[in-house]
């Protein structure tokens, strides 16, 4: 029988305790109560599942642009946990880990899987440093790049973690290589309800593994070449996105990086994406690429830094092509970042462009 989300999976549990349709609307009715802030928002999301409309409505994370609030198909919701489902091979009784904010649709659906494909589900609060037990066994979780890159020594007893909200760094990659669990990194935004296409970051055969799209998720791209998404089950409209890509099959695509990101340096068109995962452990401290406007450029490329003002050894630059390299670098004692850890980029380099002078 086809799962809907008007049923709860048997086989379901939250935090070692099973419930049915109206025992988890009392959960939800307590969290919301009683509970710390990340416990309120499972609370909120609960009752709207468990309502009888046959929609959600979700905010986006504003990384890019102005938050935004979208209706989202709870049977879209149900078909996405089902093609994660049948990916990774998870089945009922499957022991996961939620340590993802439940405001956004990352940790909305770490609820969905289980309610619909009977996961034991263990939800601890969504912070930078998630404090799971790690002697217990775990067959599924997801983390963002920071938590996973805080855990590193703590994740023998997953069988597969998979890592959204913001791109893998060459060193946090190179990190996870070695490591027992099957780790991969994921594509996909709230509008697609989660993610549409997956990479294996370890335990590869390939030098460069490229996203490979979950079944009935169909890709191309347009003259600007911005993916194109058709994935039917899971919005009815075809969703046009600002990331450029490289199409490699029918199912196979690798990111370049932001189109409204695209710095165009003396008639060179560059992609922030591309310098930075060339710099990726070369810096310290957390980072990222910009532009400016340049008299003779056009535009130019710019570093900002995380850090107190200090030396700096431009060395690092020589792995880069020659226009890549920054013309101006910028300190910034604290990156400001979204509640999924996400750098806000946009507003940290308004602020940059006008604090300092030039």
């Amino acid at each position: 029988m086809t799962p809907t989300f008007d049923k709860i999976n048997l086989k379901f549990k939250l935090n070692g305790r099973p419930y049915n349709h109206s025992e988890l609307k009392e959960v939800a009715y307590n969290l919301i109560k009683e509970g710390v802030a990340h416990e309120k928002a499972v609370g909120d999301f609960l009752l709207d599942w468990l309502d009888n409309n046959d929609y959600v409505l979700v905010k986006t994370s504003g990384t890019t642009g102005t938050q935004k609030e979208i209706k989202l198909d709870k049977s879209g919701m149900v078909n996405s946990a089902i093609m994660t489902g049948d990916y990774f091979g998870l089945k009922p009784g499957d022991k996961a880990l939620h340590c993802l904010p439940s405001r956004y649709i990352s940790g909305k659906m770490m609820l969905v899987r289980a309610m619909i494909l009977g996961l034991e589900l263990d939800m601890i609060a969504p912070t930078l440093y998630p404090a799971f037990d790690d002697q217990k066994q775990y067959d599924f979780g997801a983390m963002i790049p920071l938590q996973l890159k805080n855990s590193l020594k703590r994740l023998d007893n997953f069988k597969t973690i998979i890592i959204g909200g913001a791109r893998v760094s060459k060193s946090l990659i190179e990190a996870v290589e070695l490591l027992n669990p099957e780790i991969y990194e994921t594509f996909g935004m709230t509008e697609t309800i989660s993610h549409i296409a997956v990479k294996k970051l370890n335990h590869t055969k390939s030098v460069t593994e490229v996203f490979k799209t979950l079944p009935d998720v169909s890709i191309s791209k347009n003259k600007k070449n911005c993916l194109i998404i058709d994935a039917p089950k899971l919005n009815a409209k075809t969703i046009i996105t600002n990331d450029v890509i490289d199409l490699i099959s029918e199912n196979q695509f690798e990111l370049i990086g932001r189109y409204d990101n695209m710095i165009n340096s003396g008639g060179v068109k560059l992609f922030p994406e591309h310098i930075e995962f060339k710099l990726h452990g070369l810096i310290k401290q957390r980072f990222f690429i910009a532009s400016e406007e340049d008299i003779d450029l056009g535009q130019k490329v710019i570093l900002i830094i995380e850090a107190e003002k200090s030396d700096f050894d431009n060395a690092i630059f020589s792995k880069l092509q020659k226009h890549e390299v920054p013309k101006a670098i910028y300190y910034i004692p604290k990156f400001l970042e979204t509640e999924t850890g996400k750098v806000q980029r946009k507003k940290m380099l308004e602020g940059v462009l006008s604090s300092f002078t030039h």
